[in-house]
């Protein structure tokens, strides 16, 4: 039997998980049908999560169709775990992205299907909660045509709406035609032809082999209503995602080729991965290398999933989901084996920051301890610690993830925690391009190393590059290595305290001190480089270099999507004037105004809150990160130091000798 790994993604509240619990009871896994309300779904096994009603991680549940053996993966819709939703999206073969009949297109909905088009999963749309009062069929067909701007084929149309008896008919009619037909052109050759004909016996069955195609190369996307509440719609869309989604692919006797997309820890505090195999088989008591570092682990454990559960074996072949034991150094986004797919980020990084204090009895190293397991669970999120000033601070999405950190500390960790404001996140970017050279024993320079480096401005988005200048030969790789790895670390503050995501660095010098001994004597340190060397000297020359670059800091701007009534205008522009908002477009629409633009991270809350009272409750905003501009207002904001400060070079000298006893 073929698999298939399908991602269940939505905004929040949209029905994802209540369709999850119905999809295994249509499929025969559970007897009884999960509730949210109730705290019994399958997949949200967190107290926490039954405790809020929202899935905050994603969980792996399997069950069979006809021809298919389908592991369903359940993402949070709440855009503060976002992270959650990009670690899965690697490992998928497809995708249904619900849409609730009564809100309709929302801001994360535009976000994750931008986000689908981009990768080219296949997509099926389920517009769920036809049973409720207020639901809509076609408004809400044309709205996600006109907000999603994407090709959609209604596979039947919805009818009884708003009521308990409310049903789906499918059928592909004159609306999925004119779909099909702009990206099939034997379909549109047949239609000029006259042989789509309703009286023609293969018309239904060349409109959906269309339908097939379309759905697998991602360039059409069905649209499927129901209530996941009243299970109408839902037999429909499981013929949908075993019919018009691709199974998994991949050769089981090729080279082992995993990705891992989620790290957790068992009662015991061991590490178990789950791991998409892409090829190969993984094999319990197999040696496999992970991660870009190459470290080899032996697998102690594999489970696999199904019927709702997971099941230990003793193998995992290509295109299965494996639970993954034995790997100690194991993180999310670790290749297993062979390279696999390249998995870049897909969101935005989290855009605030807040400093984690700790309450009475809270112990400061079990909650960095803490901390660090969370942050090893969520490659998104950040922890930096402040030895000097004993805090640590975590990056994060949005108050509703400080709430849940806060009540995990407490719950698994018995840690009691509050917070101090959130703040930005910012980032430097150089202005120009800098060079900076320090060379052993000249100049003042205590380490016995010599070190050159040249930095210059990249595009957004490029990362950091390292790149030689010098000969690889003319000095152990060890020692290019230890310049490197510091480079990016050092890189984590630049002249302000903020990050310096996007840069290349070229060394431009090199030399060392060779190895040196007394005859029957040991190595002697003082007259022989060592990695320390140029760990020490590296954040010196490289913090020169990036001052005499300059830096400028960027704020994260959010574009924003304002929706209120027209005479609310004038009110409107003055308020996202002061706010720093800067309108691109936007016009009147009848008796309803849009308007579109950026504004800074820092002031959307403001707007938020600002916005019901200037448009009597009845606007609505839509923000989501967008880019990094330039800080153009007021002081240029600084970030507290945590390193040895190498803007300072006597007190940086002092603290690292002092730290090494040289």
């Amino acid at each position: 039997m073929h698999l298939l790994n399908l991602g269940i993604l939505a905004h929040v509240d949209a029905g994802k998980t209540s369709l999850t619990e119905r999809l295994l009871h249509t499929a025969g896994v559970t007897d009884e049908l999960g509730s949210v309300d109730a705290g019994s779904t399958r997949t949200d096994t967190l107290a926490l999560e039954r405790r809020r009603g929202i899935t905050i991680k994603s969980a792996v549940v399997s069950f069979p169709l006809d021809t298919v053996t389908v592991n369903l993966i359940d993402t949070p819709g709440h855009p503060d775990f976002i992270a959650e939703v990009e670690r899965v999206l690697g490992v998928l073969d497809g995708a249904v992205l619900v849409v609730s009949a009564v809100e309709g297109v929302q801001a994360q909905t535009r976000v994750l299907m931008r986000t689908l088009r981009r990768l080219r999963i296949p997509t099926l749309v389920f517009v769920n909660k036809i049973d409720r009062r207020g639901a809509r069929g076609g408004a809400v067909l044309a709205e996600m045509a006109r907000r999603l701007a994407v090709p959609l084929v209604p596979a039947g149309t919805a009818h009884g709406l708003g009521t308990r008896g409310a049903r789906f008919v499918q059928r592909l009619g004159p609306a999925a035609l004119d779909a099909l037909a702009d990206h099939d052109d034997d379909l549109l050759a047949a239609y000029v032809a006259g042989r789509l004909r309703d009286d023609r016996p293969d018309a239904d069955g060349r409109l959906l082999r269309s339908l097939a195609e379309g759905t697998r190369r991602a360039l059409v996307h069905p649209v499927y209503f129901g209530s996941a509440l009243t299970g109408a719609g839902v037999d429909e869309l499981v013929t949908g995602i075993e019919r018009l989604l691709p199974a998994a692919g991949g050769d089981p006797a090729g080279p082992a080729s995993a990705a891992v997309f989620k790290v957790e820890r068992g009662p015991a505090g061991e590490k178990i991965a789950y791991a998409r195999v892409f090829t190969g088989t993984l094999r319990v008591r197999d040696r496999i290398p992970f991660g870009d570092a190459g470290e080899e682990g032996r697998i102690t454990a594999l489970a696999v999933f199904d019927r709702g559960t997971d099941a230990p074996r003793e193998s995992a072949g290509a295109g299965s989901i494996a639970k993954v034991w034995g790997l100690g150094g194991i993180r999310v986004g670790d290749a297993l084996g062979a390279p696999g797919r390249v998995r870049g980020h897909h969101f935005a990084p989290p855009t605030l920051e807040t400093v984690v204090v700790p309450g009475p009895g809270t112990d400061r190293r079990s909650l960095h301890l803490a901390l660090t397991r969370l942050a090893e669970q969520d490659p998104l999120i950040g922890v930096r610690h402040d030895e000097a000033r004993g805090e640590t601070s975590v990056s994060l999405y949005g108050e509703v993830q400080k709430e849940v950190v806060q009540a995990t500390l407490a719950e698994d960790h018995g840690l009691a925690v509050t917070f101090r404001e959130t703040t930005t996140l910012c980032v430097e970017r150089p202005v120009g391009t800098g060079e900076a050279a320090e060379f052993n024993k000249k100049d003042g320079n205590p380490f016995l190393a010599t070190v050159g480096l040249r930095v210059e401005p990249a595009p957004p988005g490029a990362g950091v590059a390292f790149r030689l200048e010098v000969e690889l030969g003319s000095m152990p790789y060890a020692f290019f290595k230890a310049v490197e790895d510091t480079v990016r670390e050092t890189l984590g503050q630049g002249l302000h305290g903020w990050p310096v995501p996007d840069c290349t660095v070229t060394m431009t010098h090199s030399g060392y001190s060779p190895r040196q001994s007394h005859a029957h004597q040991r190595f002697d340190k003082s007259m022989s480089s060592t990695g320390h060397d140029f760990r020490g000297l590296t954040p010196l020359v490289l913090t020169e270099a990036l001052r005499r670059a300059g830096t400028r800091v960027h704020e994260p701007m959010h574009r924003f999507r304002v929706e209120a009534p027209a005479d609310t205008l004038g009110v409107l522009l003055p308020v996202l004037t002061r706010l720093g908002a800067a309108p691109a477009a936007g016009g009147a629409r009848g008796r309803t105004c849009v308007l579109e633009g950026a504004v800074p991270a820092a002031r959307v809350h403001e707007l938020e809150q600002r916005l019901p009272g200037l448009t009597r409750g009845e606007g609505e905003l839509e923000t989501s990160f967008d880019h990094y501009a330039p800080v153009t207002r007021g002081p240029v904001p600084e970030r507290p130091r945590t390193d040895h400060n190498p803007l300072d070079r006597k007190e940086y000298l002092l603290r690292v000798t002092r730290r090494t006893g040289d």
